[in-house]
């Protein structure tokens, strides 16, 4: 994994993990429900099933939109562009394998 992937990743994983806490704490969900809602927040899916009630967590959750969205949206973009390099790669290396075994 390439050096950006590692900072997007753990950045990925630092907001999710700081969403979580924040909920169970701020909003006294369950450590499962406060990580689901996190999640589904930052995948901007939304169920609606969990809501936050407090003006703390109200505000949390738009930050967490903010700031997390953008870390979101940018670990699609890189982890995609890692997955189409590598299908390139492995279809110029096919194609190159067909040429070496069938020269004309």
């Amino acid at each position: 994994m390439s050096e950006a992937g590692k900072i997007i990743l753990g950045a990925l994983v630092g907001v999710v993990a700081i969403g979580t806490v924040l909920f169970r704490h701020v909003e006294g969900w369950s450590w499962l429900d406060s990580y689901f809602f996190t999640v589904v927040t930052l995948s901007t899916v939304g169920y609606g099933n969990l809501v936050p009630v407090t003006p703390v967590g109200k505000i949390a959750t738009t930050v967490l939109i903010f700031a997390g969205l953008g870390i979101f949206a940018a670990a699609i973009q890189h982890f995609s562009n890692f997955t189409i390099a590598n299908r390139l790669r492995r279809r110029r290396a096919e194609r190159d394998a067909r040429k070496d075994r069938d020269p004309d």
